[in-house]
């Protein structure tokens, strides 16, 4: 695809999103991987339409405000990039647009408002804690709210675990093996602390020192998915500094999180802490990738068969390519029997902040997946990340069929101690 776009305008932003389009040579391979299109069925909503889509507002031919309804509805799964054969880098490109038209964009008071709530609370666990509390009061007149305010209210579990402040190190049990630092995440310390436990656990039983830097933050990745670039870039070089440390590994149990750091090189992109982004998202891996690499203790097997269901997060899957890993983790148990969901590519409707900000398709996305669960006949879901966790947890709850939802490292915890997951 031929382009007009003014590279040396937009300046070092300018020059992926140029490539990127460049990239496309609009096959359509990328539609049956769509969410969004499968849901919606137009053009527009697919990858190749909202990438002729910012090729004409980058070249001036049409008005930000008219493609961004279209934009707007992408999920950011990146489950196009896996289908695509020609490269088309579309996660950098869309991160990238959304940074470039943010700020240019027009929003009513209310949807600045809500974001701004959204950015303000989510990336700090003491401030979520405190709105998910209040939520679950607003909860008594969850009727008489307006819709953009029913579902962030919908997702919230009935009560909120306790919570649990994480050490700043834990030693390993025996002779160390390896020495690593760990990203704890934000909305998971409050919604599900157990997925950390349960890392730090594991960690430490596989002979892994973990050291958790204090002084860390929020990845960034909220901020840089939905647009905020610089206070992505914020989140970042706090994170540059806290984790400047030397590590075998940079651990990460969330999908979300996990890619976020990986998109460091993408957001520092023409900034001086380039090279040092770089350093540091080649040292990030997902908790079951660094686990298969190290080696396995033996586990015990459960107590009785379990038939689990694993749900690829996006996040994992497409953008970070990680697929084997987490399977073979649970292959490991004894008495584990993993089945496959099908539809099992497509996104679960949670997205960061999508579930929160495009309730709709977010709510037949999750439906569609919950029973698309339930027709494994699997006893239990598995999963590696807290949005896809929430999100099908409640779902599977609207269908008045809670089976239980847990982190891949919580499973293999609960073997360890020869503990029923149930």
């Amino acid at each position: 695809m031929q382009h007009k776009i003014d590279v040396e305008k937009l300046g070092p932003q300018g020059e992926i999103m140029a490539h990127a389009i460049e990239a496309c040579v609009h096959c359509g391979f990328c539609l049956p991987a769509c969410p969004t299109y499968q849901v919606l069925g137009e053009e527009m909503d697919s990858p190749r339409g909202r990438i002729f889509l910012m090729k004409e507002v980058l070249e001036g031919n049409l008005q930000m405000e008219e493609a961004q309804p279209y934009l707007d509805k992408c999920l950011g799964c990146q489950g196009c990039v896996t289908a695509c054969p020609s490269g088309v880098p579309y996660g950098e490109l869309i991160s990238t647009y959304r940074g470039f038209s943010e700020p240019k964009r027009h929003r009513s008071p209310f949807q600045k408002l809500f974001r701004i709530g959204l950015q303000e609370t989510l990336p700090y666990p003491a401030r979520f804690r405190a709105a998910a509390t209040l939520g679950r009061l607003g909860k008594l007149i969850q009727p008489l709210l307006p819709a953009a305010l029913k579902a962030p209210l919908e997702l919230l579990p009935e009560a909120l675990p306790k919570s649990e402040p994480l050490p700043a190190f834990i030693p390993a049990e025996g002779p160390r093996r390896a020495r690593v630092a760990f990203l704890a995440g934000c909305a998971q310390q409050v919604l599900q602390p157990g997925f950390n436990q349960a890392t730090l656990q594991v960690l430490a039983r596989n002979g892994v020192e973990v050291v958790i830097p204090q002084s860390q933050g929020c990845c960034g990745a909220l901020a840089l998915h939905t647009g905020e670039r610089q206070r992505a870039l914020q989140f970042a070089r706090n994170n540059l500094k806290a984790f400047a440390g030397d590590y075998d590994a940079i651990i990460t149990n969330a999908a979300g999180c996990g890619s976020g750091l990986k998109e460091y090189p993408l957001l520092f992109h023409g900034e001086p802490e380039q090279a040092q982004a770089e350093q540091l998202a080649a040292r990030v891996k997902d908790i079951s990738v660094f686990l298969v690499e190290l080696g396995l203790q033996e586990v015990p097997a459960m107590e009785k068969p379990l038939r689990v269901a694993y749900h690829d997060a996006c996040h994992l899957a497409h953008a970070q390519g990680v697929r084997a890993e987490p399977r073979q983790l649970l292959k490991s148990i004894p008495g584990v029997e993993l089945v496959e969901i099908p539809e099992g590519e497509l996104c679960c409707g949670s997205a960061g902040t999508y579930n929160l900000e495009q309730p709709t398709i977010a709510a037949t996305l999750g439906e569609r997946k919950a029973r698309h669960i339930l027709a494994t006949g699997a006893d239990m879901v598995v999963t590696g990340n807290i949005g896809c966790f929430t999100q099908i947890k409640s779902h599977l709850r609207k269908l008045g069929r809670e089976i239980p939802v847990m982190h891949t490292v919580e499973l293999l915890e609960r073997a360890y101690r020869h503990e029923s997951p149930a």
